[in-house]
């Protein structure tokens, strides 16, 4: 762990999920539960089909949370040494965008200790509308127990690099992605480069999170969004099955 990063605790990425959406988790264990009592009363075929039915249920609860813990908890996901590779060069003056659970800014501070940076939160509850984010923003308020040091925020501030850690999906709203990835636009230098890291509305994650990959948008949805903001790819890659990492560039 690099200086200035506070150490995760073990298995903190699984235990956020389970945390933000417990209701969810709370309610699949209680209706196999009933699966599993009504079973026992009803005709075999019935009771057979209950359980049946319910298997669909228990796999992606627990799918959630091995692949949560798959992604969240390796040391290396959270340490960001794989974000050297995805820039061009390290940048002087940077911004980090989150909705309200900050966990990358210590990181990239310390990754680039000669750079400004400078962190927004982007949270609007009338645009962020699931439940688990304001659960997210309630638990995790305070919990970070430091900031790097941070540049102004002046309107001729230009940045070399943006990054957008599993944030930009939160505004469910094509026009609202759009409109942030304009203001990122503007916000970078000619030649900057906005990073973008998400899960992807795929089979991989619709085999992890089962329906709650809904939640995620397609690749196909993050290219429109970066044309639209007149952004061009200049990279993408694959973390892991379940994450991927966008690079746009500003031309002009």
């Amino acid at each position: 762990m690099k200086r200035g990063i506070p150490a995760r605790r073990p298995y903190q990425g699984v235990r956020q999920i389970f945390t933000y959406n417990r209701p969810f988790y709370i309610w699949t264990l209680s209706g196999v539960m009933a699966a599993i009592f009504l079973s026992m009363w009803l005709p075999v075929a019935f009771g057979a089909l209950i359980l049946f039915a319910s298997v669909p249920a228990v796999f992606w609860t627990c799918s959630s949370l091995l692949v949560s813990h798959y992604i969240y908890d390796r040391p290396t996901f959270y340490s960001l040494g794989w974000l050297c590779g995805c820039l061009s060069q390290a940048p002087i003056r940077w911004i980090n965008v989150h909705a309200g659970l900050d966990e990358s800014s210590l990181a990239i501070a310390s990754m680039f200790p000669n750079s400004q940076g400078h962190i927004t939160d982007i949270y609007d509850p009338r645009e962020m509308t699931e439940p688990s984010i304001r659960r997210a923003r309630r638990i995790a308020k305070g919990a970070l127990v430091g900031r790097p040091q941070l540049a102004p925020a002046t309107p001729d501030v230009e940045f070399d690099a943006a990054f957008l850690i599993f944030a930009a999906h939160e505004l469910r709203r094509r026009e609202a992605r759009v409109g942030l990835f304009r203001e990122m636009a503007h916000e970078l230098r000619i030649g900057g480069e906005l990073v973008l890291v998400e899960h992807l509305r795929d089979w991989a994650n619709f085999l992890a999170f089962g329906p709650g990959f809904l939640h995620f948008f397609s690749e196909r949805t993050w290219l429109d969004v970066a044309k639209a903001a007149g952004l061009l790819v200049r990279s993408q890659r694959t973390l892991t099955p379940f994450v991927h990492v966008f690079v746009f560039r500003r031309q002009r």
